[in-house]
């Protein structure tokens, strides 16, 4: 069996700071992959330039021009971190047999590509990246990353727990990706329905090597919501059952409502009449908002809008 091509996918959003630290490090790791013939001598380094507004595309384009192992292509504006992956992803299944995905902050043990690669020759197709541990979070951090991860199963979502985007995919898989369509992208809960073999390698996430965080708390949350309303209608199901719920007490407050007035006990008040409707008005528009998250997922599929556009590339089709 040939070694198998690899392109190692890196998306990178004002990365000024730490491309420079980072890049030759990701050579280095193809380079050492490489010359233990793990891999095949055509492997590349491509790097997804998300629209960055600093120096990032210049510095991408400035290692393309220095070592042929280093390939950049550029999105015509921001579109996002998964948007920025499909992209990579897309450009690379029929360029490669095998696809790693990895942030550009140096956080992700490049190491574990090693094993990544050892599982994809015992036959897995997916591999995913899992944190072995978080002991480098905050307690903020490491609280509310656990809180999501419960909250997506909850929510029915199938994911690999403490999994993000470093994962290693083949170009099969990335043939039968290609059929999903979808605008609404949330990655590493996609993967895990395309199905065939997985397997998990795990690893120690360290600090960023230079640069800030591009994943605020806001950021955070919009992605829950992202991957919750993009893979899962439980939210609707739930506003059914506590519609149920709701209603069978008002049934129940109806009833005593009239016992009440039978009895001669009925007593004029405001009290009970505002708690109910702002309790009902709050139920209402609460139901209202998840339905619009709904709908508003479907209007923006059937304008069927291309998911990313590619503006530049290091590379031409001569090359």
């Amino acid at each position: 069996m040939s070694e198998p091509i690899l392109w190692i996918i890196v998306p990178c959003y004002n990365e000024e700071a730490v491309l420079p630290i980072t890049a030759p490090l990701f050579l280095q790791k193809l380079s050492g992959l490489i010359a233990e013939k793990k891999v095949a001598e055509e492997s590349r380094i491509l790097f997804v330039n998300d629209g960055s507004k600093d120096k990032t595309w210049e510095i991408i384009r400035e290692l393309a021009r220095g070592d042929e192992h280093f390939l950049g292509i550029a999105q015509s504006r921001n579109r996002g971190h998964q948007n920025a992956l499909l992209a990579g992803l897309m450009e690379a299944k029929d360029r490669c047999e095998i696809t790693i995905t990895i942030d550009c902050d140096g956080q992700d043990d490049m190491n574990a590509m090693d094993a990544m690669v050892e599982e994809y020759k015992k036959g897995c197709d997916i591999v995913y990246g899992v944190r072995s541990s978080r002991k480098s979070d905050s307690f903020f951090k490491r609280s509310t990353a656990r809180s999501f991860y419960r909250l997506m199963s909850k929510m029915g979502v199938e994911m690999v727990y403490d999994h993000a985007d470093y994962r290693l995919v083949s170009a099969k898989v990335l043939q039968h990706f290609a059929d999903f369509r979808e605008v609404n992208i949330f990655l590493r809960g996609m993967f895990p329905l395309v199905g065939f073999k997985s397997g998990c390698v795990y690893y120690e996430r360290h600090e960023r090597m230079a640069g800030e965080s591009h994943y605020p708390l806001k950021k955070m949350i919009a992605f829950a919501i992202e991957g919750i309303t993009s893979l899962s209608v439980k939210p609707l199901t739930l506003i059914v059952v506590f519609g149920l719920i709701t209603c069978l007490l008002g049934f129940i407050g109806i009833i005593w409502a009239i016992v009440e007035v039978l009895l001669g006990n009925a007593v004029t008040g405001w009290a009970s009449t505002v708690c109910i409707i702002l309790f009902l008005g709050g139920v209402q528009l609460l139901s209202i908002g998840v339905i619009g998250q709904y709908v508003g997922k479907i209007y923006l599929e059937t304008k069927q809008r291309p998911r990313y556009i590619i503006s530049e590339r290091t590379w031409t089709d001569a090359d």
